[in-house]
């Protein structure tokens, strides 16, 4: 005679038929099925795990997405990057790809991801749509959709903490703008430098505020308005950035820093070498030189100088000085730091003047020559340096073009579409659409005809950055001047 079996039940207290060897009943195995087929919904508790909170911070979705996965209301176990990744549309190799890697900037993607998540859009870094039913559902499919339409508007990012603080170090302010800056362009970031100056710098200048160290709010001052001439030159608007410029050089030279008299003196000449004027490029690079010699030696400001006159050169088919001048800031660039710099002048480094010599050696038609230099500039700007190493990239990509090599052109080309679409930079837009003249050169080849489809659909959605970028002012901001 056969016992009778013992009952057996499901967690959730519902009895299982004698036969039911899962040890779940059909309803929670139901739930069972729709929580693994499609992300849960979590309150706003799960939003504020510390984890969380850090990857929204960093603005890394990759990282954001590792720390939902391994949050402590997903179980005992963290879920398995293969179920996230058929979730977001990708495969578990690119997911642990972009958890590890540098952020991504495909807005397309993150919209579509942060929709699948349902992640609350006051913590995000960028606007989302007005949600429509279904959307989660069609999110991630739409996401890796290569033909699908923007469903975005391009929105300034937040600007750094530190420009909104009541007490603020101006030099913590430059650091943070130069960041935020080389990462997301400065048309986004011209209203808030001149914000800064008109609010924080000019009233300790001119007006009631007092400072003890007076040289130094002139440096400030000085280094300041230079970046919010850059931003200027990088929006488009050049006869505002030369007028920031020049009275950025007024500024250092009553503060007395030679070093950032010297390295404005640099600015003003690629300014006037980017409007086609050589000879005068050449003159302030030497003014700059000369500036620097009378105060303490700065190698990476030197080595600046020394490029920009190279440029000039190269632009007036001067071959040997051009070498030269090239040759004269390696050496210089190489020679120890005997005293401290300037803190409030950028960065000049290997990369740097790798790029100034691909530009040259590019002008001076020697290609081979400068796409080294540009390849050496890719590999060692990392992507989140998103702005210094497209001009490389489409330097590199104008160059394989002249080689006659096409196809090469449009691997690197695609790669500088994928990693700008966040970048407020009028400069940017302006080399993707010299590109598309370029790629004309080439009307039978079904790669160059597919990208440079792909290239005017981007360019169209890219030109409404105008309007985001702030008005500039005929005679520029009423800020500081002298």
């Amino acid at each position: 005679m056969i016992p009778a079996s013992r009952p057996h039940f499901c967690s959730c207290g519902t009895r299982l038929a004698s036969d039911n060897r899962t040890g779940r009943c059909a309803a929670c195995r139901r739930k069972d099925r729709d929580r693994f087929s499609r992300p849960p919904s979590f309150g706003q508790r799960f939003w504020d795990h510390a984890e969380i909170r850090t990857a929204l911070s960093e603005r890394h979705f990759g990282r954001l997405l590792r720390a939902y996965r391994c949050h402590p209301d997903q179980g005992f176990r963290p879920l398995a990057q293969d179920l996230v990744a058929r979730w977001l549309g990708i495969t578990q190799s690119q997911l642990s790809r972009i958890e590890n890697g540098p952020p991504i900037h495909d807005l397309e993607r993150l919209v579509a991801w942060a929709q699948l998540l349902d992640i609350p859009e006051h913590l995000l870094w960028f606007r989302l749509p007005e949600r429509k039913p279904g959307s989660r559902r069609v999110a991630a499919q739409r996401a890796n959709s290569p033909n699908s339409a923007p469903s975005y508007v391009p929105v300034p990012p937040r600007l750094p903490p530190e420009l909104v603080a009541v007490d603020i170090d101006d030099l913590a302010a430059m650091q943070s703008l130069r960041t935020a800056d080389s990462q997301i362009g400065g048309g986004y970031l011209y209203a808030a430098v001149a914000g800064y100056l008109q609010r924080t710098v000019a009233p300790r200048l001119f007006g009631s505020a007092s400072d003890a160290d007076q040289s130094g709010v002139f440096a400030a001052a000085a280094a300041l308005t230079e970046m919010a001439g850059w931003m200027a030159h990088d929006a488009g608007r050049d006869p505002l950035a030369a007028q920031h410029f020049q009275r950025a050089l007024a500024l250092a030279h009553a503060g007395g820093d030679h070093q950032v008299e010297a390295h404005i003196f640099g600015s003003l000449s690629h300014l006037t070498d980017y409007q086609r004027q050589p000879e005068q490029a050449i003159a302030y690079a030497q003014q700059g030189n000369a500036q620097l010699s009378a105060g303490g030696p700065n190698p990476a400001v030197e080595a600046r100088l020394l490029a920009m006159q190279a440029r000039g050169h190269a632009a007036l088919r001067n071959d040997q000085q051009c070498t030269e001048q090239l040759r004269q800031a390696e050496r210089a660039l190489a020679r120890p730091v005997l005293e401290a710099p300037s803190p409030w002048v950028s960065t000049f480094d290997e990369a740097s003047l790798a790029a100034e010599a691909a530009r040259c050696f590019r002008q001076l038609g020697q290609l081979v020559a400068a796409r080294r230099q540009a390849e050496h500039v890719v590999e060692l700007r990392p992507r989140e340096r998103a702005r210094s190493r497209a001009f490389a990239q489409l330097m590199l990509t104008s160059i394989l073009i002249a080689e006659g090599r096409p196809d090469e052109a449009c691997r690197v080309a695609y790669d500088v579409l994928d990693t700008t679409r966040t970048l407020g930079s009028y400069l940017v837009v302006r080399q993707l659409e010299q590109l598309d003249e370029l790629f004309a050169a080439y009307p039978r080849s079904r790669d160059v005809k597919i990208f440079r489809e792909r290239l005017r659909d981007e360019l169209r959605e890219r030109r409404w950055l105008a309007q985001w970028l702030p008005p500039g002012e005929p005679d520029g901001p009423a800020m500081v001047t002298t």
